[in-house]
């Protein structure tokens, strides 16, 4: 497969991971925002939001306020913005159109007929049409893309080059994510349960995991259980451990007989969530523990590059 191929493949699942994991931080910000939790404030939710989603400079240089409105309409609609979902459909889209050849007419007209729907909407018609159920719809776009993707196109090197953007970009949202919240949250129980119950509730929520949190555990909401469940659980389709163990499993495919580097550092990575501990993390510091597994991730993205991808 020529490498830009595998570089619109790739950067395809990517951006459309990316697209419905901003809608899953902005829906939860938002409906925490409008809670009056003990220990927080709609501000300290926005800000928690763009920590989980890099703190991009783009947000500070344009002078943006720190509230809803700036912030919903500078991660959904602003074209302008390379975080923003509008940004992101469009991104996968073109990356798409240069794989006709290559993707499935389904796959095609999944995501081309969610650009057509995202293209002409701004801010005045995102809230005519309210915030919620747009960030609904673009999560559900986004299952949708992934499902035919996987039941319409055949399973080769193609698919797993797809895969791969979409599960290193799921690890990287998930770190940022539980870092930001676990510190933001640290020592809440002790002084509101009930608040407490909601704000990791809506961890749980923000990752798909609140059903699976229960039927896991069959208890009370912890912190310690849900950095748990969100690093170390195997069955947890969007845990560290899960997407670490589907790279590994697509970059071995796509490298046959060869010996990687990028399978190496993949390994690696692999290796340090299978075997970890949770109290050991915690004792040591989970901050500390998903730093360095977002270093680890970007360090496998850079070398991907480099053994496959398009590097100029």
């Amino acid at each position: 497969m020529l490498s830009r191929t595998a570089d619109n493949l790739y950067w395809t699942g990517r951006y459309m991971e990316r697209a419905e994991n901003l809608a899953r931080v902005l829906d939860v910000s938002y409906r925490n925002a409008l809670l009056d939790l003990a220990g927080s404030s709609p501000e300290s939710e926005w800000r928690d939001a763009l920590a989980s989603l890099g703190n991009p400079p783009q947000f500070t240089e344009r002078r943006h306020n720190l509230d809803e409105a700036d912030v919903t309409r500078f991660f959904t609609v602003d074209i302008e913005s390379p975080c923003s979902i509008k940004f992101c459909v469009r991104a996968a889209r073109e990356n798409a159109r240069a794989l006709r050849a290559v993707i499935s007419t389904e796959m095609w007209e999944s995501i081309n007929t969610t650009w057509l729907a995202l293209r002409d909407l701004d801010e005045v018609a995102l809230r005519a049409r309210g915030l919620r159920e747009f960030l609904d719809w673009v999560k559900d776009r986004s299952h949708l893309f992934r499902g035919v993707s996987h039941g319409t196109t055949l399973h080769n090197d193609a698919f797993h080059f797809l895969r791969l953007g979409t599960f290193l970009e799921r690890a990287d949202s998930t770190a940022r994510l539980l870092d930001t919240k676990y510190q933001a949250l640290a020592g809440m129980d002790a002084e509101a349960p009930g608040a407490t119950y909601y704000a990791w509730g809506a961890v749980l929520r923000q990752a798909s995991a609140f059903r699976a949190y229960h039927q896991t555990y069959h208890d009370v909401i912890t912190p310690s259980r849900v950095a748990e469940l969100l690093t170390l659980r195997l069955e947890m389709p969007r845990s560290l451990r899960f997407c670490a163990n589907q790279v590994v499993e697509h970059l071995d495919s796509l490298a046959g007989t060869r010996d990687l580097e990028a399978q190496r550092l993949a390994g690696e990575l692999h290796a340090h969530l299978r075997f970890a501990r949770i109290d050991r993390v915690l004792s040591q510091g989970l901050h500390d523990f998903l730093v360095g597994v977002t270093r680890r991730l970007t360090d496998l993205s850079t070398q991907l590059a480099q053994d496959f991808l398009m590097t100029v």
